[in-house]
C-alpha cells in the first residue's frame, strides 16, 4: 500500500471549483476503526449543503462523501477481515471526519456494514444512503446495524414490516 492516495478536498465553501483532486496521506488505521479501501461512493445532496457551508458541525479542509463501499484493508480491533466486502455511511463521514471521496477512508467499526456481492461496484456505490433512506422511512426508529445485511435492511410495504397486519386488497373497478 502507498503512503499517499488520492482524495477530493474541500478547504472552505464555495462553488463546485472549491473542490480540489489532491494527493493526501493515506488514513492510519487505529482500534475501533476500519481502513476501507474506497471502490465506488454515492453523491447525495449532503455534500452540496456541506460544499455550500449549510451543514453544521463541518471542520475544514474536509475529503467529503457520507457513504462508500469497498474492501478492509485493517481493521486493528480485529472487528472485520481483511478483504470483507463492506459499506459505511454518515455518523459524521465527511463531515467531523473525512469520507468516501478518497481512494482510502477510515470510519468507526460501528458504521461498517459487511455484506457479500457480485453486483459490480458502481451499483454497490449507489446503495448505502439511498437504503438507508428508504428503510428510515419505513421505520424511523431504526438506523443502520452494525453486522447487519443490507439484503436484511431492504424496504419493504409497511403491512410485511408489521405496521398493520391487514394486507391491502386490490380495489374493484365499478
Amino acid at each position: 500500500m502507498t503512503a499517499t492516495m488520492r482524495a477530493v478536498v474541500l478547504d472552505a465553501p464555495g462553488p463546485p471549483e472549491t473542490l480540489r483532486v489532491r494527493e493526501v496521506p493515506v488514513p492510519e488505521p487505529r482500534p475501533g476503526w476500519v481502513l476501507i479501501r474506497v471502490k465506488a461512493f454515492g453523491i447525495n445532496r449532503s455534500e452540496l449543503h456541506t460544499r455550500l457551508g449549510l451543514a453544521h458541525g463541518v471542520t475544514f479542509p474536509r475529503v467529503l462523501g457520507i457513504e462508500a463501499t469497498g474492501v478492509v484493508v485493517a481493521a486493528p480491533g480485529g472487528e472485520f477481515e481483511e478483504g470483507q466486502q463492506v459499506a459505511a455511511m454518515m455518523g459524521g463521514m465527511g463531515r467531523t471526519f473525512d469520507g468516501g471521496y478518497a481512494e482510502f477512508t477510515s470510519v468507526p467499526a460501528t458504521q461498517v456494514i459487511p455484506f457479500a456481492s457480485e453486483l459490480d461496484w458502481g451499483t454497490l456505490g449507489a446503495i448505502p444512503e439511498m437504503l438507508q433512506t428508504a428503510h428510515g422511512h419505513r421505520d424511523p426508529c431504526q438506523g443502520p446495524r452494525p453486522h447487519g445485511s443490507l439484503h436484511n435492511a431492504a424496504p419493504r410495504p409497511a403491512w410485511a414490516a408489521g405496521a398493520d397486519r391487514r394486507r391491502p386488497r386490490p380495489r374493484r373497478r365499478r
